[in-house]
């Protein structure tokens, strides 16, 4: 996806978003909110701002829009493309490319913007929901996002040391150094017999 945006991001405008999350269980839930139409669901996005890094411009509209407060990542994760405007008109349609950022929420309150009802999607829930009532093209886009960041977020998780597999060694060490003093009690045995029992 990054290598696709490379060229054609000069000529295209670019938006910052804010993709939400909340560890649940095993799993994560994704925070969306309604465009401004109010019939389709997106992340917190919009323009950047001369006096933000792009950081800053998505952690404003995550407060802006979904009320979310949280820790942002310093570096976007995905790039993804999304339409302004009225897709089933000839040339009524504006494509812009967007700068996904991760920002685990600490906490929510009222968002600033109205109607924008910010809800909670479990993975799959937020997958579908993203894709209602967009064209194919724009829906692959959005379930993309979905999935990357849950990958990124699977991979950060993991990230801890596995001590599980030092029993089972400790195991293993026990049961050698067992099956070696069995046979030095078998050899001191035959030594009975005139063979000579090692020192």
């Amino acid at each position: 996806m990054h290598n696709y945006f490379m060229g054609s991001a000069r000529f295209l405008p670019l938006q910052v978003a804010a993709v939400c999350y909340r560890k649940c269980g095993a799993s994560f839930e994704f925070l969306l909110v309604n465009t401004t139409s109010g019939d389709r669901w997106i992340f917190p996005k919009g323009a950047t701002a001369r006096r933000l890094s792009h950081t800053q411009a998505a952690e404003r509209e995550a407060l802006e829009e979904a009320g979310a407060v949280g820790v942002i990542e310093p570096q976007h994760f995905h790039l993804y493309l999304q339409p302004k405007g009225v897709s089933r008109l000839r040339n009524g349609i504006q494509e812009f490319v967007v700068k996904a950022f991760l920002l685990q929420v600490s906490h929510t309150q009222p968002p600033q913007e109205q109607k924008r009802n910010p809800t909670w999607f479990s993975v799959g829930d937020a997958r579908s929901a993203l894709a209602m009532g967009r064209e194919a093209k724009y829906a692959a886009e959005l379930r993309t996002v979905i999935d990357r960041a849950v990958e990124r977020l699977s991979v950060e998780g993991r990230i801890v040391p596995d001590h599980s597999r030092v029993p089972t060694y400790r195991i293993w060490r026990s049961l050698l150094r067992l099956l070696r003093f069995r046979g030095l009690r078998l050899s001191c045995f035959r030594d009975s017999h005139g063979i000579t029992c090692p020192s």
